[in-house]
């Protein structure tokens, strides 16, 4: 990663509903799955709003997929549920070494937090019905729609309180419609969990379709679970500014 999350002093952004945004912003607590889809590169693309980011081919024709699934138990912006949908991408042109991702969906249960991504951030978040559930030895996301399941995650409940790993990484986005980047750092689950046993569900809708664009519902490359984990967001900038 090019892109490095470090410690800088605190500086105010403003105020949301009354509420004072400041960075960096320290996400205590936190649980989440990370699951990785080898998907066409050229359907990945389509699903990238604008031209100004290219999702990263691993392979001839192949862009990586990043699913996660966070439940955000203690953040400055709420105890809210998210759903992210996003590739490893770059700004246009840039060179090989930067990587980092652009979330082109990323469905929250919570309004306060809609909004601060969307203003501070550039995040395209949106309210949605969103829940976590546990039974039967599994963990389960699930988005609804209309009371309809749209997208529903599951996986085993395996043990997520062990040794994780810190990444740093960039997120890319628009704000007003300029190319944005937030710098960012989060711990990474380390629970390993079969790929295998991983169980999609898509309904109908336009998340269901996107998905179904790029190959889903599918066998992931890879899916973690962690648990107790942490994170940093710092103050983003124009890219290239």
């Amino acid at each position: 990663m090019t892109e490095t999350a470090v410690a800088d002093e605190p500086t105010v952004w403003g105020e949301i509903q009354g509420r004072t945004i400041t960075f960096p912003m320290e996400v205590p607590v936190l649980d989440a799955a990370t699951l990785l889809f080898s998907v066409p590169a050229q359907a990945a693309q389509a699903l990238l709003p604008g031209d100004a980011f290219e999702v990263i081919e691993v392979a001839e024709g192949t862009a990586q997929m990043v699913i996660a699934l966070v439940d955000y138990l203690d953040n400055p912006w709420g105890d809210y549920l998210e759903i992210n949908l996003g590739f490893l991408a770059r700004p246009r042109g840039a060179s090989d070494d930067v990587i980092g991702s652009f979330i082109y969906r990323m469905p929250v249960d919570q309004a306060f937090t809609c909004e601060a991504g969307n203003r501070v951030m550039g995040f395209p978040k949106t309210v949605e019905d969103l829940e976590r559930s546990k039974g039967s030895g599994r963990t389960t996301f699930t988005m609804r729609v209309d009371g309809e399941v749209e997208l529903r995650v599951s996986f085993p409940s395996v043990d997520g309180s062990g040794e994780r790993t810190r990444v740093e990484s960039v997120s890319y986005s628009y704000l007003d419609g300029v190319a944005y980047q937030t710098p960012l750092s989060l711990d990474l689950g380390t629970g390993f969990i079969d790929p295998a046993s991983v169980e999609i569900e898509l309904g109908s809708g336009v998340v269901a379709d996107e998905l179904r664009s790029l190959g889903l519902p599918a066998i992931p490359d890879m899916a973690t679970w962690g648990t107790g984990l942490s994170g940093t967001f710092l103050l983003g900038t124009p890219v290239g500014g």
